[in-house]
């Protein structure tokens, strides 16, 4: 009997043992804030342009037709 108890006591100090060396994981902020750099290419200005002046060419007022 007294032998079961000292490998109960020898496994308790095992996984203390085992879980005081475990590394742990900190999740902190970064310590300058998160930039974007977005380099887009913005065409639609443009064909808004070539249809607005398509559409006064092509108008009943222009007299194209």
């Amino acid at each position: 009997m007294p032998n079961n108890y000292c490998r109960i006591i020898l496994w308790c100090l095992t996984l203390l043992s085992i879980v005081g060396c475990s590394p742990t994981i900190k999740v902190m902020p970064p310590d300058k804030p998160i930039t974007i750099n977005m380099n887009v290419k913005i065409e639609h200005e443009i064909r808004v342009r070539i249809e607005k002046d398509l559409d006064n060419v092509l108008s009943d007022d222009s007299g194209l037709f």
